[in-house]
């Protein structure tokens, strides 16, 4: 009995495969509960979307970009009108600076005729008769002239030489060295590079700088004449046209000149709205110089225009040399010229002197006044 166990045992096991059994397998990792997912973002957690730009920072912005647009076209128009003044070019003018001519219409003529001159400008004679201008204001080679907004310095090119050799002549201008962001600041660089182009003609210009918003000449009693080509629309645009009126008459002395090319509104029109366009009226442009201590001299119709609707979408910028609609219509503009223009000659009146008033006479002796009784002899 004590051998039949274990092979009782031993015949079990190998029936069973011969080996123990395995051990139990450990019981399965808990499983991690699914993580939701994120919730979608609501309304207020989006990130705010920037603010639509204001009209005035749009305003802003378009005069920022067509600004350097004008300073990049500017500057490239610089670079070969540099490389134009030749050694050739800067002996022609000297002869021209120093020569004395005999009259305004010679002296006009020649400067005219100058090599000097910036390519196209002298196309433009034809329809702004400069000659027959200058001599209506009664310019003469010997005055002192203050030229009240050159532009790009159209008339200083026949003016400076001009005046060269026995006369002054003062630009006003805006400061070259102002913030470079400010369109002002341009347009005093670019006349500042014509002037420097050519220190023959040009050196004896006198600049003076004007604040837009608050004009001062600071040339009391030394202008024979003061001239404003094209630029009254603009001075009642900023509401500064009666300082500059102010200011013309100060600067001028007694009985001089304040020479008027404007462009021509029609007879009715509304100034604060024509003004806009470019053009102003003439009765309206002649009360208010006159109110502001001029008198009308003479008035001229050589820089009219019959055939100026004067009624553009852009205004007087329209027509040339402007050409502000580029090549839409353009021979249609070109045909029409450049605008109709009043040009009117003011002469500074002297201020009236104050009336003295009558010393107080003396109290006459009443007629019924007694005499003194004669003394007794």
């Amino acid at each position: 009995m004590k051998r039949i166990l274990p092979l009782a045992i031993v015949s079990i096991l190998a029936a069973c495969g011969g080996s123990p059994p395995p051990p139990p397998e450990p019981p399965p990792a808990p499983v991690a509960p699914p993580v939701p997912p994120p919730p979608a973002p609501t309304a207020s957690a989006e990130e705010p979307k920037p603010a639509e730009p204001t009209p005035e920072e749009k305003k802003k912005a378009e005069a920022a970009k067509k600004l350097a647009e004008d300073r990049a076209k500017w500057e490239e128009e610089n670079k070969v009108e540099t490389a134009r003044w030749t050694t050739e070019l800067h002996a022609d003018s000297q002869k021209l600076a120093d020569k004395a001519f005999p009259s305004t219409k010679a002296a006009l003529l020649a400067a005219m005729a100058g090599k000097h001159r910036k390519p196209g400008n002298a196309d433009r004679d034809k329809a702004r008769h400069p000659v027959e201008t200058l001599e209506f204001f009664g310019l003469k080679p010997n005055m002192t002239v203050i030229d009240v907004g050159p532009g790009e310095g159209w008339y200083t090119e026949l003016l400076a030489p001009t005046l060269a050799k026995k006369g002054k002549l003062f630009i006003t201008t805006a400061d070259p060295n102002g913030p470079p962001d400010m369109r002002g600041t341009f347009y005093g660089q670019r006349f500042k590079a014509f002037l420097d182009h050519s220190p023959e003609l040009y050196g004896k210009v006198q600049s003076i700088v004007v604040d837009g918003k608050a004009p001062a000449l600071g040339q009391d009693g030394t202008a024979d004449m003061v001239i404003v080509m094209r630029g009254l629309h603009g001075m009642h645009n900023n509401g500064t046209l009666k300082t500059w009126l102010a200011e013309f008459n100060k600067a001028l002395k007694p009985n001089g000149v304040l020479g008027i090319e404007e462009h021509r509104a029609k007879a009715d029109a509304n100034v604060d709205e024509t003004a806009k366009k470019g053009y102003v009226p003439e009765k309206w442009a002649i009360d208010t110089i006159e109110a502001a201590g001029f008198k009308l001299a003479g008035k001229s119709e050589v820089n009219a225009n019959a055939k100026d609707t004067k009624d553009y979408a852009e205004g007087v910028w329209t027509l040339p040399p402007t050409f502000e609609l580029k090549d839409k219509d353009h021979d249609k503009y070109a045909a029409i010229g450049e605008s109709d223009r009043m040009t009117l000659k003011f002469v500074k009146v002297a201020p009236k002197a104050e009336k003295k008033a009558d010393a107080p006479k003396a109290d006459a002796p009443k007629a019924d006044a007694k005499k003194p009784d004669a003394p007794k002899k």
